[in-house]
């Protein structure tokens, strides 16, 4: 199976997967939380959002609560949080684990996936990043530390979207 095509609930609880979110787009998955001092780079998230949407991509959010219980909100709480301090238009997920006996299936696959410093395995923290192509493919991954206006993400999303 893909990892577009696990199972995974929109914030609002309607059931999907990540084909449907991310609507055949390249997408770049983040796991998120609304209380981790890498909350701001949702502001860069939505400028990502912004600047390729028109050319077929879409970042899309999967809260966690993981980290330093720092998502511990509920989904309405997470919606309105990310409108109203980041104006965020990209799609969320429904809240999972994605490390641990409960980690979702998306996240058994991309914990499989490659950091540029040979990183692979379980999710290290808050806003950890994959590109993922339109067939499913896991282009990349990226550290929570690696912000997404770096060039790095940008050079890795314009080359997929060709």
């Amino acid at each position: 199976m893909s990892v577009l095509d696990a199972p995974i609930a929109r914030i609002d609880g309607t059931p999907s997967s990540l084909r449907e979110i991310a609507e055949g787009s390249v997408a770049l998955v983040v796991n998120v939380a609304s209380q981790c001092g890498l909350t701001p780079q949702y502001t860069q998230l939505q400028a990502l959002q912004e600047k390729y949407v028109d050319r077929g991509f879409t970042v899309v959010g999967v809260p966690c609560n993981q980290f330093g219980a720092q998502e511990p909100g509920t989904a309405e709480e997470i919606v309105t949080f990310c409108d109203r301090s980041y104006g965020v238009t990209f799609p969320l997920t429904e809240k999972v684990d994605v490390n641990g006996p409960e980690r979702h299936p998306i996240f058994d696959e991309l914990s499989q996936a490659t950091t540029r410093s040979g990183k692979t395995g379980d999710v290290s923290w808050n806003f950890e990043k994959w590109l993922v192509d339109r067939d499913g493919t896991v282009l990349a991954r990226f550290s929570p530390q690696v912000p997404p206006d770096d060039p790095r993400i940008i050079e890795a999303v314009e080359s997929a979207l060709g």
